[in-house]
């Protein structure tokens, strides 16, 4: 702007920083700025190319200015112009770092930022707490649109296939028994006649309090007389004679 406006400024009444708001009666159509410098010739203001877009001013077209107070920004969102945004690896941060070349924001203004030698365009679509408001030395929250023209990738649903089970065998070699038998061969049982069931004989000659144990099978040998004659019984009150039958006495 000329130093004349910076004269005239001065003797207002205003508040710092210096913000402006830009009318183009022509197209009726508004935006908002901050100034760099008190450079210019007199009756001249220059304006970035994106801004003159903005208000479908011409070169050489004539622009009203105003001077104005902006509420503090809490809230921005931004839509691209290009899907060539998303190529870049943190576009917040990106965007972040361009906008502290910014004094204000407008909602619906196209603003353009320079990244890696690229312009990317992109549309301020939602600005809180007002439509126009100052970002100079704030904490403002940043979101972003879907940039124009984005198409979301199609997903190809696909019907959740059966599992195949697969069954392994270990070992698939054949064994031997110890027994000689081949092994997974089971006899067949041979069918019982109901002849060679054999039940147990009743005792006949039981009585009733008496149970009876035999302890020996084996039938006891027979004593011989030779056995019955020298068997003795101790106190009993006989005595034995100590030489056989038939001998010499002494």
């Amino acid at each position: 702007m000329p130093p004349s406006a910076l004269d005239q400024l001065s003797r207002l009444n205003i508040t710092y920083p210096m913000l402006f708001k830009l009318t183009n009666k022509n197209s009726d159509r508004m935006t908002h700025c901050g100034v760099l410098e008190f450079v210019a010739d007199e009756g001249i203001c220059y304006l970035p190319h994106w801004m003159m877009q903005n208000l479908l001013l011409e070169e050489g077209g004539l622009v009203q200015v105003e001077s104005v107070n902006l509420m503090v920004a809490t809230y921005s969102k931004f839509q691209p112009q290009s899907p060539d945004f998303l190529d870049i690896t943190n576009p917040k941060a990106v965007l972040e770092n361009a906008l502290r070349n910014f004094a204000c924001l407008t909602t619906g203004d196209v603003v353009a930022i320079n990244y890696n030698e690229k312009i990317y365009e992109l549309r301020v679509m939602e600005t809180k707490p007002d439509k126009a408001v100052s970002i100079i030395e704030c904490d403002m929250n940043v979101d972003f649109d879907a940039p124009l023209g984005y198409k979301e990738p199609e997903r190809c649903y696909k019907a959740p296939e059966e599992p195949t089970v697969r069954t392994t065998h270990a070992f698939t070699g054949s064994g031997n028994r110890l027994d000689g038998k081949k092994k997974g061969i089971e006899p067949s049982p041979v069918p019982i006649d109901p002849s060679d069931i054999k039940r147990g004989i009743p005792n006949y000659e039981y009585k009733v309090g008496r149970i009876t144990f035999i302890r020996n099978s084996r039938p006891l040998p027979r004593k011989t007389t030779e056995d019955e004659d020298s068997e003795f019984i101790a106190f009993s009150g006989e005595g034995k004679s100590l030489r056989k039958k038939g001998g010499r006495k002494l």
